[in-house]
């Protein structure tokens, strides 16, 4: 039998309640995609009745949501700053602690038409953000996945946002000497023994976009070595990384010679970017 919207919210977040902390939320998320509606409509159309079709759908979405199936691979859809992107198992689904990262680079001073580089770029979401807020820079997104590749391209063109350009290199293996202002990266930095790797959304992700070797720090520290050829003189390398590698990243980057380091906080107070200038 078909509910009304509250009686279909609340059925989905009890089923929920045992194996997600978002139940009610993931349950609204779910049925708005299927009904195609802003939020505010659950609010102002609580009576609303499902049709056999929608109910039968929410149903089928809740099944795979028990199943531990992040929310954002059912929908095919994660919100990052602002912006709706296509999201699938390819890559990571973004996160808000990566807004920390945009919100640095947005901060920097540099030339009106800055050339920046997305490594590692996955859905797009980096570059797509730094773009919709900087059109004069020219952004460069990279990733070495193929399909990774495919679906940044699909976000880019979907969101008409035309100075990010996306392409496939293993890091800087296809950039050619190329030189830029600014370079950012969300790169591997989870350790292969850590046991988050066994909770949670990242079940549902790819193992190579998570994890590194060297207690995590294999490829900031390959980012960090190869990126001094690639930026400019005065050039910015911003990294993402765990909340216990702060002090190993600042490290790293005064042994590779740059300077005015510093480390950020996210939104719950732990060490999540460090940047740094190329002299």
């Amino acid at each position: 039998m078909a509910h009304t919207l509250e009686q279909a919210i609340a059925a989905g977040a009890d089923l929920l309640a045992l194996s997600s902390e978002s139940a009610k939320l993931d349950a609204q998320v779910l049925l708005l995609h299927i009904l195609q509606k802003p939020r505010s409509y659950l609010f102002t159309w609580p009576e609303h009745a499902l049709s056999d079709e929608q109910q039968s759908q929410f149903n089928v979405f809740i099944q795979r949501r028990l199943k531990g199936e992040p929310v954002a691979h059912i929908t095919g859809l994660r919100e990052f700053w602002s912006l709706s992107l296509e999201v699938n198992a390819t890559t990571l689904i973004p996160r808000p602690d990566t807004e920390t990262l945009v919100e640095q680079a947005l901060e920097i001073a540099l030339p009106a038409t800055a050339k920046v580089l997305d490594l590692g770029t996955g859905t797009g979401a980096i570059a797509l953000a730094l773009g919709s807020e900087m059109p004069n820079w020219q952004i460069t997104a990279v990733d070495r996945v193929s399909d990774a590749v495919a679906l940044a391209t699909r976000n880019q063109q979907r969101l008409a946002i035309n100075n990010v350009h996306a392409k496939q290199s293993n890091w800087f293996s296809e950039l050619h000497g190329e030189k830029f202002n600014l370079i950012v990266t969300n790169p591997p930095y989870i350790e292969s023994s850590d046991i988050h790797l066994n909770q949670g959304d990242v079940r549902f992700e790819p193992l190579s976009a998570l994890v590194a070797d060297d207690c995590g720090m294999s490829d900031i520290k390959q980012i960090i070595t190869q990126s001094r050829d690639y930026l400019s003189s005065n050039g910015y390398l911003l990294i993402e990384h765990g909340f216990e590698q702060g002090e190993a990243v600042r490290h790293f980057f005064e042994k590779m010679a740059f300077i005015n380091i510093k480390t950020v906080k996210d939104l719950g107070n732990n060490d999540r970017v460090t940047l740094a200038l190329w002299p």
